[in-house]
C-alpha cells in the first residue's frame, strides 16, 4: 500500500495540529508528531517548547534533517497505518522534506500554513492560557525568536499547497487538503444503487433489500415509520420501520438515516436496541425531523379516516419542517435530542468518506411510486416523493453517483384497506383474495393472514397488475432492473422454485411482458417471504 505523507509546515499558531487532527478524525489518517518524536528520543529533556526547539535544532545539525524521515519510517514499521495517509506535524527545515521525499514507498504532499503575525500572536496567547505550566514560553515573541522558527516561512515556496489560515477557517483548510489528496473520491464514480417501489408500497422491498445488503458497505434509508419492511433472517421475521432492511444481515455495513428521514423516537430506540447498534456503525443526520405527539393526534383525527393514512405522524411532522419557525409545536430535529447525540453525523460526510474509499452504497426508499406526493393519485398519496429522484434528494446523493436503480413490483399490487365508507385510493381491476386464492392455489386463510399491513396490521386491497402504472413508474424512475415479487401468487408451485427454469410458463410470459413494458430486465424474483425464496438473475 502506497502511503501519502502530508508534511505540514508553518509558524507557531498557524493551525498545523488542527489540520492533522482533522485528517485523523475525519479520514482516519495517522497523526505523527515531531514533538512526540523528540520526547521519545530525549525522555529526560524533551519537555517544554524551548528545550524541544534546541533539541530539534541539534538533531538537524547532526543528521542534516534525516532524523525525521527515520522516525517516520520507524513509526510506520512498528504500527502499520490503517489509512494510506500519514500526517507529519510538523516539518521545520527544507532538508527534512527532502529526506522524506527520497524514501521509497512514500508520496509527499507538502502543505504550508501561515497567517499574519497579529493573528499568530493572538492564537499563541489563547493556547498559553490553556496549556500546562512550563510547556509554553511566556510570550509569542520568545517562541518566535528561535532561528528555525524565524526561518520557517522560507518553506512556503517549496510547498504544493499554501493556505492563509486567517482567511481560511479550519474546516475549509481540511476540505482543501483532503480534496488535494483525493479523499472525497471521484465525482464520476458510480457507487450507489437505489431501491424503490413501483406501485403502492408493500411490494416486498425489504425482502429484496435484505437479500442485496451483504454486497454493500453502507445501508442508507429515507422516509419514515409509516412504512414497514418485513424481512426474514436467521432469527425469524423482523419488521423495520426506521432502519434499513439489511441492518441485521449485513453487520459489517454502516447504517445511515438521511436528512430527509422522519423519526419516531420510540420506534427508532426499539430498533436500535434490537439490532444492538452502537455509535460508529449507526449515523443519523442531524437534520432528520422528529415526530411529536401533536403530529400523531392530527393525523389520527383526519387522514386515517379520509384517505386511509397509517397515521404515524410522518406527514404532519414533514409539514412542520416545511413551515420552519412558523410551525406549532416548534420543530425538533435529531440534533435537538440528547440521546441521539453520539449517533449524529451529517450524511454528506458519511457518504464523502464512503465514496473516497470506493465503498458501495444501497439507498432504500419506502412506499411506492404510485403514492408519490407529486406523481400519485392526489390526495390519496403519502407526504413525500417516493420516486428514485425523491429518495436521492432526501438522502443528499447526486444522480451522477447512481449505478443501478432497482424498481420492485409485485404480481398483484395492493393498497391498504380503508375504514368503512372511505377509500385509500383508486386501483385498476380490483380483485378479492378469494379470486387470488383460486388462481394461485394458495389457501385463502394463508393469504388473509399474511396480507396485512406491516405498520397498522390492516387488511389489504388487491388488484390486477396495472400495466399503465408500470409504464409510468418506469418513466419516472428509469430503472436499470426490476425485481418482481410474489411470483408464487401466479402459481403456488412457484414457491419451491430455486431457478428461473423451474418457474411456471405463465411466470415466464409474465416476466417477458414486464421487461417489455418497463424497458428493463427482471433481475430478481421472489417466490416467497423467506430468505431462500429469491431467484437472482443479476449479471452485476
Amino acid at each position: 500500500m502506497a502511503i501519502t505523507v502530508v508534511a505540514v509546515s508553518g509558524p507557531i499558531g498557524a493551525g498545523k495540529t488542527t489540520l492533522a487532527q482533522g485528517l485523523e478524525r475525519r479520514f482516519g489518517a495517522r497523526h505523527l508528531s515531531t514533538r512526540q518524536f523528540l520526547r521519545e528520543r530525549f525522555p529526560q529533556d524533551g519537555e517544554g517548547r524551548r528545550p524541544l526547539q534546541l533539541l530539534g535544532a541539534a538533531l538537524d545539525e547532526e543528521t542534516k534533517g534525516r532524523w525525521l524521515a527515520e522516525d517516520v519510517l520507524a513509526a510506520l514499521q512498528a504500527h502499520a497505518p490503517a489509512s494510506c495517509v500519514v500526517v507529519v506535524d510538523a516539518v521545520r527545515i527544507a532538508p527534512q522534506l527532502e529526506w522524506l521525499r527520497r524514501r521509497r514507498g512514500l508520496r509527499v504532499l507538502h502543505v504550508h500554513l501561515h497567517a499574519p503575525e497579529d493573528a499568530l500572536a493572538r492564537r499563541y496567547a489563547e493556547r498559553r492560557a490553556h496549556a500546562p505550566r512550563d510547556t509554553e514560553l511566556s510570550t509569542f515573541e520568545e517562541a518566535r525568536a528561535h532561528p528555525t522558527e524565524r526561518a520557517v516561512s522560507e518553506l512556503a515556496p517549496l510547498a504544493e499547497l499554501v493556505l492563509d489560515t486567517a482567511r481560511t477557517p479550519p474546516d475549509a483548510v481540511l476540505v482543501r487538503v483532503a480534496s488535494r489528496l483525493g479523499l472525497f473520491g471521484r465525482p464520476d464514480e458510480r457507487l450507489v444503487d437505489v431501491l424503490i417501489g413501483g406501485q403502492y408500497g408493500s411490494e416486498g422491498k425489504g425482502h429484496i433489500a435484505a437479500h442485496l445488503a451483504p454486497d454493500y458497505d453502507v445501508l442508507l434509508r429515507v422516509g419514515g415509520p409509516n412504512a414497514g419492511h418485513r424481512v426474514h433472517d436467521a432469527e425469524g421475521f423482523y419488521t423495520f420501520h426506521q432502519l434499513p432492511s439489511g441492518t441485521r444481515v449485513a453487520p459489517h455495513a454502516s447504517v445511515v438515516l438521511g436528512p430527509g428521514a422522519v423519526l419516531s423516537r420510540e420506534r427508532l430506540r426499539q430498533e436500535m436496541e434490537d439490532c444492538a447498534l452502537a455509535p460508529g456503525r449507526l449515523f443519523i443526520d442531524p437534520l432528520a425531523v422528529i415526530i411529536e405527539e401533536a403530529d400523531l393526534a392530527l393525523e389520527g383525527a383526519s387522514l386515517k379516516q379520509q384517505i386511509g393514512s397509517t397515521a404515524q405522524g410522518v406527514g404532519a411532522a414533514t409539514a412542520r419542517k416545511v413551515l420552519r419557525t412558523a410551525a406549532i409545536p416548534a420543530v425538533r430535529l435529531a440534533r435537538d435530542i440528547a440521546a441521539l447525540e453520539p449517533f449524529l453525523r451529517p450524511t454528506v460526510d458519511v457518504l464523502d468518506d464512503a465514496f473516497g474509499r470506493g465503498h458501495r452504497v444501497l439507498l432504500e426508499g419506502t412506499q411506492g411510486t404510485g403514492l408519490s406526493l407529486h406523481h400519485g393519485d392526489y390526495p390519496h398519496v403519502t407526504s413525500r416523493d417516493t420516486t428514485a429522484s425523491g429518495c436521492l434528494a432526501e438522502a443528499g446523493i447526486a444522480p451522477g453517483r447512481v449505478r443501478r436503480t432497482l424498481m420492485v413490483c409485485r404480481t398483484y399490487p395492493i393498497r391498504v384497506q380503508s375504514p368503512e365508507g372511505t377509500s385509500s385510493g383508486p386501483m385498476v381491476e380490483e380483485l378479492t383474495w378469494e379470486e387470488v386464492s383460486r388462481r394461485s392455489g394458495h389457501p385463502l386463510g394463508d393469504l388473509q393472514r399474511s396480507e396485512r399491513t406491516s405498520t397498522t396490521n390492516r387488511p389489504r386491497r388487491v388488484a390486477e397488475f396495472d400495466w399503465v402504472l408500470l409504464r409510468k413508474a418506469a418513466s419516472l424512475n428509469a430503472p436499470t432492473d426490476v425485481a418482481l415479487t410474489f411470483v408464487d401468487y401466479l402459481s403456488a408451485n412457484n414457491w419451491s422454485a430455486r431457478r428461473y427454469e423451474q418457474l411456471s410458463e405463465e411466470a415466464h410470459r409474465y416476466v417477458e411482458e414486464v421487461e417489455r413494458v418497463a424497458g428493463a430486465p427482471v433481475s430478481l424474483l421472489s417466490t416467497g417471504n423467506e430468505a431462500r425464496n429469491i431467484i437472482d438473475r443479476r449479471t452485476w
